[in-house]
């Protein structure tokens, strides 16, 4: 059988996941509200899938390179701004970042109007990080640079202090 044929066969294994418009996971981070549509669960964890609302003016996490996963922003409204390195991008809606392994970046959304966006996670890896920072703020502890930097390093990810 051809690798072709093979990939075309019905595959067994966990059902669809459907997360209607009210469904999904939510992690509150500040002024930033994210909707997790798929933590990996369903997809042998080679994938997750979250909806970012972003507040007016709100300013995104330190610049950080990840390990060992690719991480992808589709706007979906407003616009967002992705500092790679040294470069910004201004993204609009309808556009796509994607940022593989290694490469400094953060987003933020620096105008006066919310800005949402779809972010993917190849593999999942990252989504438990965001619930560990949510716990932090559960727990009446500051949301300190050492505390970004402390879960960070639990998910392959580092601060790009050599940007800063």
């Amino acid at each position: 059988m051809t690798e072709e044929a093979k990939t075309s066969e019905p595959q067994t294994g966990p059902a669809v996941s459907v997360v209607g418009p009210g469904d999904g996971e939510t992690i509150v981070l500040g002024t930033t509200r994210m909707r997790v549509l798929e933590d990996g669960s369903h997809t042998g964890h080679r994938l997750a899938i979250a909806e970012s609302v972003l507040a007016p003016h709100t300013q995104g996490p330190p610049q950080h390179r990840h390990a060992r996963h690719d991480e992808g922003f589709y706007i979906l409204s407003g616009t967002v701004r992705f500092t790679v390195g040294d470069q910004d991008h201004d993204a609009a809606a309808g556009t796509l970042v994607m940022v593989p392994p290694g490469t400094p970046h953060t987003f933020a959304n620096p105008t006066g109007e919310p800005a949402v966006m779809l972010s993917t996670f190849t593999p999942d890896l990252y989504v438990q990080y965001f619930r560990e920072l949510q716990e932090v703020l559960a727990d009446d502890r500051p949301l300190t640079p050492q505390a970004t930097t402390d879960a960070m390093s639990r998910y392959a990810t580092e601060p790009a202090t050599d940007l800063t």
